[in-house]
């Protein structure tokens, strides 16, 4: 980027710091100030890595805590199966409509509706059909 800035003639030139790119001194600081800071972010990303691989290596958990327990899936399940509304559920589980259907696809419910709706005279093959779905 500072070469394609210095082949269109503009320089930098700081006013609190000596630095004026417009000169070889000026340039050379630009530079080296430049490659301290790529090799300090390389080494944190280094160092980030490597306590990551030595967390995980112990056991731990690395990341955010999932929001959708196992509890949470089920009972969700259950509510959705039962005719409640995906943004009631999700309201009552504490999570986003978008958490709640990254967990429980549209698909899985809306399959319990049909079965619900369209298999009411046979109540054993509806729930037979639900209990294979809610897996």
């Amino acid at each position: 980027m500072v070469g394609e800035l210095r082949k269109q003639g503009v320089q930098f030139k700081s006013l609190t710091d000596a630095i004026d790119t417009g000169t070889a001194s000026g340039r050379f600081f630009f530079h080296v100030m430049a490659s301290l800071a790529e090799m300090d972010r390389e080494l944190t990303i280094e160092r980030t890595r490597a306590g990551l691989e030595v967390a995980r290596q112990l056991g731990r958990k690395v990341g955010r805590k999932r929001q959708m327990t196992d509890s949470k899936i089920k009972s969700a399940k259950k509510l959705l199966a039962s005719g409640v509304p995906p943004r009631d559920v999700a309201s009552n589980l504490g999570v986003s409509v978008p958490t709640l259907y990254r967990w429980i696809p549209a698909s899985a419910h809306l399959a319990c509706f049909i079965v619900r709706f369209l298999a009411g005279p046979l109540r054993g093959l509806s729930r037979m059909l639900m209990s294979f779905i809610m897996r």
